[in-house]
């Protein structure tokens, strides 16, 4: 109990005093993930709303793949992504591995099909209510796909409030690709690992609480979202 409450009450006050290393620490992870967010919403929403819009042979095939890979585990994304940057890997001579860019890499893998998944329910509601307006109109397949993704931009932007969760709180991928290395690849994750490894329960707890902070904060916004999307409909 005393360790508990020691580890406490350095943890406040490393927030208090905005401690050096627990910024650097979360201002990185806040880059890894926000990075990792926007290359994976570019990817993700275009798809999400190509598979809600067009029919093709297989592409039940593909939506289940799709919503199966949301389960995938982050330890083989960071397994598979380590194999293909490692030296023997195929890209192994661009020398990514160990560096916020493979992290980034780790992540983006990651979130893709989770706001993939979501975007597509989404854009497929809206495209059933669009469907003979659009047709009509004699709309290109790329004014189809940006007209849904802006007329569905809330949930959309749920999406990918729920794609920077996962992200954000990621642990295995993220200390495969990255190596855990101070003051180059240390997210709040891997730190807490470590520190707690070490039997440093201050900085782990004062990272831990941002932890929480920006997963509350996220929850907050993402339920926010669902309800003003549910009263404008109304």
């Amino acid at each position: 109990m005393q360790e508990l409450g020691d580890g406490l009450g350095t943890a406040l006050w490393l927030l208090v005093t905005l401690d050096p290393d627990l910024v650097k620490i979360t201002l990185r992870s806040l880059h890894v993930t926000l990075t990792a967010l926007l290359i994976a919403c570019a990817i993700a929403m275009p798809l999400g709303t190509f598979l809600a819009i067009r029919r093709f042979r297989y592409r039940r095939l593909v939506v289940a793949v799709l919503n199966a890979l949301m389960g995938l585990p982050p330890v083989v994304v960071g397994l598979i992504v380590y194999v293909l940057l490692s030296r023997s890997g195929p890209l192994g001579v661009l020398g990514l591995l160990f560096s916020p860019t493979a992290m980034i890499i780790a992540q983006t893998i990651i979130m893709v099909p989770l706001i993939a998944s979501i975007s597509h329910q989404t854009i497929r509601e809206i495209w059933s209510e669009y469907h003979d307006l659009m047709i009509s109109l004699g709309a290109t397949k790329s004014q189809k796909i940006w007209t849904l993704i802006w007329d569905g931009r809330r949930p959309l932007l749920t999406a990918s409030l729920a794609g920077f969760g996962r992200g954000i709180g990621e642990v295995g991928a993220i200390m495969i690709v990255g190596g855990n290395i101070e003051h180059a690849t240390r997210v709040l994750t891997t730190a807490i690992a470590l520190e707690t490894g070490r039997g440093d329960f201050g900085l782990a707890l004062g990272l831990g609480f941002v932890l929480i902070a920006l997963a509350v904060t996220i929850n907050i916004a993402t339920h926010a979202l669902a309800r003003t999307e549910r009263e404008s409909r109304w």
